[in-house]
């Protein structure tokens, strides 16, 4: 099954203290841990509700209120979302996390809704659609990490040792949708393949 770890924001968090290098070790001990596991499929921090906006719906009409956002205890400060066994394997999960906070914190599991829990709603028409759609959302995401790269040399196109001609030396990681100066200078006249190697999302849809 697929659940999400939800960690709930703090005073601390919505006020932008940042963690501790302390943490930061800890944490990334924890997450590795998951990885090897192999349950984490993802995660992340999410900055504070001052940065964020919340859009009401009503009827045909939406309101659209900026942060922040005052019942702090509702909030989220970050997530993961971790392929599991059962519910109860993610509970001790969570209890062997550090304390993802500075003061006293919470997180919450919550099981992800699969196609089977809706019934004869879900036609195998809007399986399909939903599958593909999740086949390439995940094959953008490895597009624009660098996980097409098809050997060691490509990989290094975008990293700090190899990526000079596309004009992103220095960065430790650069997205190609990123590198969109050199890709405009180039559309037209490179061939297909290079082209799908530039565009995340034409790769995107050669994987499916």
């Amino acid at each position: 099954m697929k659940v999400m770890i939800l960690v709930k924001a703090t005073q601390d968090s919505e006020a932008g203290v940042m963690p501790t290098q302390e943490l930061l070790t800890a944490m990334g001990e924890f997450n590795e841990s998951l990885v090897k596991a192999g349950i984490l499929l993802a995660g992340e921090g999410l900055k504070p509700s001052r940065h964020g906006k919340r859009v009401r719906f009503s009827g045909k009409t939406r309101t659209v209120t900026d942060g922040p956002f005052a019942e702090t205890k509702e909030l989220v400060a970050g997530f993961w979302i971790w392929q599991v066994r059962s519910i109860e394997e993610a509970l001790e999960w969570v209890k062997r996390c550090p304390n993802p906070m500075l003061t006293d914190s919470d997180i919450e599991i919550r099981p992800v809704f699969g196609p089977e829990d809706f019934g004869e709603a879900m036609t195998p028409e809007l399986k399909a659609r939903e599958a593909w759609q999740l086949r390439r959302g995940h094959a953008l995401l490895r597009a624009c990490t660098g996980g097409h790269a098809r050997s060691a040399a490509e990989k290094r196109r975008f990293t700090d040792g190899g990526a000079d001609a596309e004009g992103a030396r220095g960065s430790h990681h650069v997205c190609p949708s990123r590198i969109t100066g050199r890709r405009r200078a180039l559309r037209g006249r490179l061939p297909a393949a290079d082209e799908i190697h530039w565009n995340p999302r034409r790769r995107a849809d050669a994987e499916l």
